[in-house]
């Protein structure tokens, strides 16, 4: 166990520690952070990739006072190190990917391009290796009994772990927090795209029962015709709905536990950072307006975990690197709590 005896939990955040400035090695920390830095199909803006790294230096100025989980840091929290190998090959990737999309959007025919071709077998063989690694290396976590939070990266790079998670766990619900549906089908040929990590998620793993998203406010018919084809299997809030009943009177409480009411008894939360308001995150990849104050979502969270269904791990993607470092502070915050209600709901 760390040795507590000479940490001032009211001092400044220490470079020399870990996630938080806490002085917790991998091995005496009940929750093992791990970073995936990987953004190959991003879309739109790119940084996510460097979204581990960035939270990590920003989290030294969080508090670690949590008046919702008092001491909750104490069962320990520990982030490994970004895997630069894989942040290269991300690079690389990104590259190629980029070149291929501004192929697509200049109108051309893939079939008439050997080149992307093989860029999109490229892209697509790269995603397959990165989800395969987060699997081996989640399962292992699980394994000896870790608690296992997932920091990307874009929003592609959980699906190992839901799949790791599924099969330690058992049957069990995601509540996504997202501004997307993330249910394309191999978005502009990618089969695993950010866009499409939840269609993914519902195609290979067994034990997911159901998805709950919520925030969902840019989406497009397919997705639409695949949420009432699912026979409630997937249900979603959509942001425009949620702000509706708000309008006309409903309260949040009773939204939230409407929300919760659709959960299975094991849940795991997905957060896509882009499912706040935009104001919160105006760097992340995709930016959409609308969205959510981190006290709404904390009170939904919270809401779960009071209803007695039990949290089981979670992911936090799309936070993204930028200048003042305003997106990697909200992260840092998000997680803090994450890190928080998960070790409560689980001692």
């Amino acid at each position: 166990m760390a040795d507590l005896t000479q940490f001032d939990p009211n001092s400044v955040g220490l470079l020399s520690n870990n996630i938080f400035g806490l002085p917790f090695q991998e091995d005496d920390a009940k929750l093992v952070l791990f970073p995936v830095p990987w953004e190959v199909t991003v879309s739109y803006s790119n940084g996510t990739a460097r979204g581990p790294e960035h939270i990590f230096r920003a989290s030294l100025q969080v508090d670690l006072y949590d008046a919702d989980v008092k001491d909750g840091w104490k069962e320990g929290f520990y982030m490994r190190e970004p895997d630069k190998h894989l942040l290269l090959r991300s690079d690389y990737l990104r590259k190629e990917a980029e070149l291929y999309l501004k192929f697509l959007m200049e109108g051309g025919d893939i079939e008439e391009n050997e080149f992307l071709k093989k860029t999109l077998v490229d892209v697509n063989n790269g995603t397959k290796a990165m989800n395969e690694w987060v699997y081996n290396q989640t399962r292992d976590l699980l394994a000896k009994g870790k608690l296992v939070g997932l920091v990307g990266g874009d929003h592609s790079t959980p699906l190992g772990f839901f799949k790791a998670i599924g099969e330690h766990k058992g049957d069990f619900g995601i509540l996504q927090i997202d501004a997307h549906c993330d249910l394309r089908d191999s978005y502009e040929g990618f089969q695993y795209s950010h866009a499409s990590i939840m269609f993914n998620a519902l195609k290979e793993v067994p034990q997911l029962q159901k998805l709950v998203q919520v925030g969902i406010r840019d989406y497009c018919e397919e997705e639409v015709n695949y949420i009432n084809d699912s026979n409630g299997r997937v249900v979603t809030f959509f942001d425009k709905d949620i702000k509706e009943r708000q309008f006309e009177g409903e309260n949040w409480k009773s939204i939230c536990d409407s929300i919760v009411e659709q959960l299975p008894q094991q849940v795991y939360i997905s957060f896509d950072i882009d499912g706040l308001d935009p104001k919160l995150c105006p760097h992340t990849g995709t930016p959409v307006s609308g969205g959510f104050e981190t006290e709404q979502v904390y009170y939904l969270f919270k809401r779960v975990i009071a209803s007695g269904r039990q949290l089981i791990g979670f992911d936090l993607n799309e936070v993204a690197a930028s200048h003042d470092e305003w997106d990697a502070n909200v992260g840092a915050r998000v997680l803090f709590k994450l890190c928080n209600l998960l070790v409560s709901a689980n001692k």
